[in-house]
């Protein structure tokens, strides 16, 4: 079970808009199969997008490179998922990014308050440490949902050194109260997890039908 306290989460923003925003098909896939080719060919019109509309080029280059290395355990490839920590809580920062479509939606995410400490909005620093309170970053594969303390969640196996303990940590994709609209509005920022990825109760929905098992998803800042 997730042990994700809420204990000091403060709140989100303003309404928690999701962004979706079509590419063309032509300049990001030539194909309905995903691979690092398909990532690499997105960059140029993933970064012609409006700030925090998409994912630092940097970390979309990493993404790729990520996919490479762990191809062959990422068996569903019609959804990346990359959390951007370079950006505020405040914006969208997480991205659904459909190579076929060309399609991003972003969403807002907590961040761990072990990456935060003075909870200024920022991730300051990742660590796999158990106990640390704080978020991973690297390539992580989606798992198995269930039903857990948060409601509806989702599992998440750490493909890396520097994610590696997110099983035994309990790391997983879950819906929280300090992510809702009203939390945003009243402090500006999101509230905290204990290194989780957690988003309001109406995106986590929308995530966990999108990043289905078998998905990358990767976390880092630029």
């Amino acid at each position: 079970m997730h042990h994700c306290n809420t204990h000091e989460c403060a709140l989100c923003s303003r309404s928690v808009a999701i962004r979706e925003n079509p590419l063309s098909r032509r300049a990001v896939l030539g194909g309905a199969a995903l691979g690092s080719a398909a990532l690499a060919a997105a960059g140029p019109a993933l970064a012609s997008l409006p700030h925090a509309a998409a994912p630092h080029p940097r970390l979309l280059e990493r993404a790729r490179d990520a996919f490479a290395r762990h191809s062959s355990r990422i068996t569903t490839r019609d959804v990346v998922a990359i959390a951007d920590y370079s950006l505020h809580s405040a914006f969208p920062r997480f991205f659904l990014f459909a190579p076929e479509s060309g399609q991003v939606t972003s969403l807002r995410v907590s961040h761990g308050r072990g990456s935060d400490p003075a909870h200024s909005g920022y991730l300051q620093r990742f660590s796999a440490q158990p106990g640390s309170a704080a978020s991973s970053a690297g390539a992580y594969l989606t798992g198995a949902a269930y039903i857990g303390q948060h409601g509806r969640s989702r599992r998440l196996i750490g493909l890396e050194p520097e994610n590696s303990t997110a099983e035994a940590r309990a790391i997983v994709i879950h819906g929280a109260w300090y992510c809702e609209p009203q939390v945003l509005k009243q402090t500006g920022k999101l509230g905290r997890s204990e290194g989780c990825f957690a988003f309001s109760q109406t995106d986590v929905e929308l995530v966990l039908e999108r990043l289905g098992p078998g998905h990358l998803l990767y976390s880092g800042r630029a």
